[in-house]
């Protein structure tokens, strides 16, 4: 089970939050005050933090910036009335994984909760981890650093084939066969640098230098293994 620490002075508020929150594999533990939230951190561990910036004995920006300073890595969201350009700036800089201005949905806070806690899941039985992807052929769910990845089934193809072959240079042919098993001959010689423009575009943080899917020249494509 999941337990989310809510730090929030606003008992109404914070109440709100946590019934909202909370679910059969999900608990919410609630402090009030920065005094009851250093007792909170310090007896128990929590898949993820929500903090209130302003607060009646404090910051909550000053504790994320000591609990990053100590080395805790767990996903913060912060909770603030300020909705100036520079507070969410000085929120993201001191260490907060997302940010999120009052008032607010409480449908996106929600859904910007399980998305911190979908990037901190291990991968599903079954899913390739590869450097910050982690790769779900069965499900046909792709995620970079957390975040989904649409691909068509011509690129899910491709990735699965160098991704299972990763550190082998893997040639043009035997991709296009791979690729289209009921009729490669018929298929335009560019159709695969196409496939593989696109699933860069999608993948590589500068798809003019790939980090991952590298070109071997006169001989074909790979998956490079991180060193």
């Amino acid at each position: 089970m999941d337990t989310i620490f809510l730090l929030e002075d606003d008992a109404t508020l914070g109440r709100g939050i946590s019934m909202a929150l909370a679910g059969p594999e999900r608990a919410v533990t609630l402090a009030g005050s920065l005094a009851e939230a250093r007792a909170a951190l310090a007896d128990g561990r929590f898949a993820l933090l929500i903090l209130d910036v302003n607060l009646p004995d404090g910051s909550g920006l000053d504790l994320l910036r000591q609990l990053r300073a100590g080395g805790e890595r767990t996903p913060v969201i912060l909770l603030t009335a300020n909705d100036f350009e520079w507070d969410e700036v000085a929120g993201l800089e001191a260490g907060a994984d997302d940010y999120i201005t009052k008032p607010f949905s409480l449908a996106v806070l929600r859904a910007r909760v399980n998305a911190q806690l979908r990037r901190g899941a291990p991968p599903a039985a079954g899913a390739v981890a590869v450097g910050p992807f982690v790769f779900d052929f069965e499900r046909m769910d792709f995620r970079r650093a957390g975040a989904p990845v649409e691909l068509s089934k011509t690129e899910q193809r491709l990735l699965r084939v160098l991704v299972e072959n990763r550190g082998r240079t893997l040639p043009r042919a035997l991709l296009m066969e791979k690729l289209w098993p009921d009729g490669a001959a018929y298929v335009e010689e560019n159709a695969l640098s196409v496939t593989v423009r696109r699933l860069r575009g999608k993948l590589e943080a500068d798809p003019a230098h790939p980090k991952y899917l590298k070109t071997v020249y006169g001989i074909g494509y790979t998956w490079a293994v991180e060193p």
